[in-house]
């Protein structure tokens, strides 16, 4: 063991020794000459046009000085000038780092998600000085380079797209607040990101361009999938009015519990929220830990006792306490009781308001029974069913909670036709990839139809006629029948996936890597500050991809360093231009078509 622990000491010393910024204290100078030595033109010898010197730094060296001479052909017209294509590959022209910061950088933002001040420590570790500025901008500059070798690929991403047999296009766009739409389109049969754009709205107008440009260059798919906006179904029908596309399931299933129950929801959230119920609860959680804190035992003695496990004539002082404190935990623990869908399948705020009535149904039974002879035991009862008081004779909140538990029951009738979110699952946003049985989904949502078109209460109820009416509505869009396609390798059948979670799964991905950057869980700012191609990043976890991105070539440094430095800067001086959200108000106003005649009037009111 002493032999092995002087050898590891040994080892760490030489491999410190051997860094960067030992073997480099002082900053060196390299001497760059250009590997053409005569013209290719006219063979003449080249001569020295000038010398200049240039600071990079990269990973493998740290900072350094590059001394570059430049050669010239005295003889030919052009006068062509040829520089060093070893120090072009380290680093781009006019930039200071070198293309391995460059994809760390990039990596680490968009695929690690690791903060701008983490990554400043990495790379100060790897003898790179940089601002968090710089690495900002180097992060869009690798987006840029990302977009542009992905563009250079088209080819060969259609070509690997047709050895699948086609396509099939999955269409959405992510907004909050007032930022851009990022609207993204992906093929699923390849798992590809195809294309991006930011959009000040998701009007077929603004969407129209972008899918045209994706059936330039990727041809028209197999069928496309997409949500239930207005403006996606417009734009899909103008630019592709003869390939089938279907809504997502999942999209259409949560459009109509919003609207079946969503008001209801709402106002059961708001009464909660009025009564304040969950900071009063947290309070005496608080008050009653304390006390737990001080007497340790306690806790093991009510597991002990809840278990039947408890001996006989063992101290029942601790039963009033524990009992109000993990009736508060099991109330609050049904706001966050769900199986990863969200609402309207999800509905914490419904299960939170009915724990809270059972709770003080319960406790209206025991409070007065003393188990010591002692009423002051059972103060913490007390204080409890004083809180809960209120919210269980709240008379709205009852009748709320009456009228969605109805249409709950109902909802999930819908949800176990279509066989997708099921109540008790936990695939979450995975639910409905599988390939289904088409027609027995067909079948049960036609027999659930009629079911509840032929109760009585259907006549009297809009909400279940509006309900009906959508269905009918997007009939021909649920169902899509599997599809016959020739290929290299021979005839296959592809059935369309039957929702678009392949998109919410990525824009959820995207949410979580800028809640784990930022802290903050709105995408607002993060929208409007991102590059439009960022979501490119996501295929590089795509092996067959990442082959066809190389190009040959065995990394993205070298990737990268083959492009043209002078379109990446141009690129990256366009796509840094957001698409201005025009205020509503304002829009209102340039709507009418004598708009210009209101300024005037404005000016010659006030003059």
């Amino acid at each position: 063991m002493k032999t092995l622990r002087t050898l590891n000491t040994y080892m760490e010393r030489l491999g410190k020794e051997n860094t960067a910024p030992v073997l480099f204290a002082e900053r060196p100078t390299l001497r760059f000459e250009p590997e053409q030595t005569t013209c290719p033109v006219c063979a003449t010898r080249l001569t020295v046009r000038k010398t200049q010197m240039k600071t990079a730094t990269t990973m493998s060296i740290g900072e350094f000085t590059a001394h570059e001479t430049l050669r010239q052909c005295a003889d030919c017209e052009n006068h062509a000038v040829y520089a060093s294509n070893e120090l072009a590959r380290l680093a781009p022209e006019r930039c200071r780092f070198g293309y391995d910061v460059i994809v760390f950088v990039g990596l680490a933002l968009f695929r690690s998600h690791r903060t701008v001040g983490e990554i400043v420590e990495a790379l100060r570790e790897r003898n790179v000085s940089i601002s968090p500025s710089e690495v900002e901008y180097l992060g869009k500059k690798f987006i840029v380079y990302l977009a542009l070798s992905h563009r250079q690929c088209t080819p060969k991403i259609r070509e690997a797209m047709h050895e699948k047999g086609g396509s099939i296009f999955h269409l959405d766009g992510n907004c909050e607040g007032g930022a851009p739409v990022l609207m993204s389109g992906l093929d699923s049969l390849s798992e590809i990101v195809l294309g991006n754009v930011k959009l000040p709205s998701e009007k077929a107008e603004q969407i129209i361009p972008f899918i045209k440009e994706m059936k330039s260059r990727f041809g028209s798919p197999l069928a496309l999938i997409h949500d239930m906006g207005g403006g996606i179904l417009r734009a899909i029908k103008i630019v592709f009015p003869n390939t089938p596309d279907f809504v997502c399931h999942y999209h259409f299933l949560r459009d109509i519990g919003q609207d079946l129950f969503g008001q209801e929801y709402d106002l059961i959230r708001n009464r909660l929220r009025r009564h304040g119920i969950t900071g009063k609860l947290r309070y005496h959680a608080r008050r009653l830990k304390m006390v737990m804190d001080q007497n340790p035992p306690l806790l093991d003695a009510f597991i002990q006792r809840i278990t039947n496990q408890a001996p006989a004539g063992s101290c029942i002082e601790e039963v009033p306490i524990l009992s109000a404190y993990s009736l508060i935990q099991w109330a609050l623990a049904g706001k966050h009781q769900g199986r990863g869908y969200g609402f309207p399948f999800d509905r914490p705020h419904v299960v939170f308001a009915n724990r809270l009535r059972t709770i003080y149904t319960q406790i209206e039974q025991i409070k007065d029974i003393h188990l010591r002879g002692e009423w002051q035991d059972n103060k913490p009862l007390f204080k409890l069913a004083c809180e809960l008081k209120p919210v269980f004779f709240d008379t709205s909140l009852q009748r709320t909670l009456d009228q969605i538990d109805a249409k709950i029951k109902v909802f999930d009738q819908l949800r176990k036709a279509m066989r997708i979110a099921p109540p008790h699952g936990s695939e979450g946003l995975n639910s409905g990839d599988l390939n289904a049985d088409m027609g027995g989904i067909e079948k049960a949502v036609r027999k659930f139809r009629a079911r509840v078109v032929s109760a009585p209460q259907y006549a009297t109820n809009p909400a279940y006629q509006k309900m009906i009416a959508q269905i009918d509505h997007y009939w021909q869009k649920l169902f899509a029948d599997p599809i016959i396609v020739e290929t290299p390798q021979g005839r296959i059948i592809i059935q369309p996936q039957r929702t678009n979670n392949i998109m919410e799964r990525f824009f959820r991905d995207l949410r979580r890597g800028n809640r784990r950057k930022s802290g903050n869980t709105s995408m607002g700012k993060t929208l409007h500050a991102m590059l439009a191609d960022t979501p490119l990043v996501r295929n590089l976890e795509n092996p067959h991809y990442t082959q066809i991105l190389l190009n040959g070539y065995s990394t993205l440094e070298e990737r990268f360093a083959d492009l043209d430095v002078a379109l990446a800067r141009e690129e990256l001086r366009n796509v840094q231009i957001t698409p201005e959200r025009v205020p509503t108000k304002i829009r209102k106003l340039i709507d009418d078509p004598i708009f210009p005649d209101s300024v005037v009037n404005i000016f010659r009111k006030c003059a």
